[in-house]
């Protein structure tokens, strides 16, 4: 199934287990969605559960707040992560503030769909990886899934969250595919704030979350074939943060690399990187090596873009830097 595919059985799913759940965005219905990912749930669901808006992302995530204040589900789809920012006031203001000023009385159980990243020479204002903002606000829980499965899973369980959820996807992943469970109980429920073992390994740590982690995938394929084996964390919650799976990968390897789409500084890396040193300050063999994407506003041209982005020639050029450096290659 693909990783489009996956999110729409999961929407569906959720809206059949449900009434209180229903969907809200641009173009979600008749058109089906920018992306697809609502195909055929306006037909089988109608317009009360999936409702269109206007081209105004601030009035309906405020929407979507008021609706989830009073006892309803939504799931508010943005069309891409860069429209978010004419929304901010609404997410960091009050969506992830409202349940501690009512003093936990009131909650905001509401998702927020949002895809982002670059690849698809949409230019600087459409090709942005916003994710650290929100995963900056208290109050907020924050996912990346990078498979189907995950997607599916995730999904899931932030709809069913009392808490705000900011659901990141990524462009490039739609058409990925990858197997979810047959049925749809909850057997494939994922819990916010795990992170994932992908591949395991004992001489390098590679964490990364979103599509970064199919490019450390290659990468640790790569530094096999070289007789290093590389373990790929998926990070998959970026708040809460599972910090205690990377930290128990590091102490055993002694080496960590952190890679992300996103701009370094300041980043979900810079984050990872801060509470691994001072966990496993004794257990490092080196500093953790941080890969990010450049830090310009992402170009049009194909062969700028490509050069601005965290690709695995670069993911693998910093491992191989690393494992120099500690006497490995």
């Amino acid at each position: 199934m693909t990783y489009r595919e996956a999110l729409r059985r999961a929407l569906d799913e959720e809206l059949e287990r449900d009434d209180n759940v229903f969907l809200m965005g641009e173009e979600i219905g008749r058109f089906e969605g920018s992306y697809k990912v609502t195909a055929g749930l306006w037909k089988k669901w109608g317009g009360k559960r999936v409702r269109e808006t206007p081209i105004s992302e601030e009035g309906f995530v405020g929407a979507g707040i008021g609706a989830a204040m009073l006892g309803l589900r939504p799931v508010v789809e943005i069309m891409t992560v860069n429209f978010i920012l004419v929304a901010m006031d609404m997410v960091v203001n009050h969506a992830a503030k409202i349940s501690q000023m009512f003093g936990g009385k009131i909650n905001v159980p509401m998702v927020i769909r949002t895809p982002g990243g670059a690849g698809a020479q949409l230019t600087a204002q459409h090709s942005q990886s916003l994710e650290v903002m929100f995963a900056h606000t208290p109050g907020l829980k924050v996912v990346a899934p990078s498979s189907p499965a995950d997607a599916y899973g995730l999904l899931k369980t932030a709809i069913r969250d009392d808490d705000p959820v900011l659901f990141m996807e990524n462009l490039i992943l739609y058409n990925q595919t990858g197997p979810i469970p047959d049925d749809d109980g909850d057997e494939g429920l994922v819990p916010i704030g795990r992170a994932n073992v992908v591949r395991p390994g004992d001489d390098l740590t590679m964490v990364a979350h979103s599509y970064t982690v199919r490019r450390c995938l290659t990468v640790a394929d790569r530094l096999s074939q070289l007789g290093v084996q590389a373990e790929v964390i998926d990070l998959r919650s970026l708040r809460p943060l599972d910090v205690d799976t990377v930290v128990d990968s590091v102490r055993r390897t002694g080496r960590c690399l952190v890679a992300e789409e996103g701009w370094s500084t300041f980043g979900v890396g810079a984050e990872v990187a801060a509470r691994v040193h001072r966990a496993c300050f004794d257990d490092l063999d080196a500093p953790v090596e941080r890969v990010g994407g450049a830090e310009v506003p992402m170009p049009y041209a194909k062969p700028l873009e490509m050069a601005a982005m965290p690709l695995e020639d670069k993911i693998e050029a910093a491992a191989r830097g690393l494992l120099r450096d500690c006497g490995v290659l």
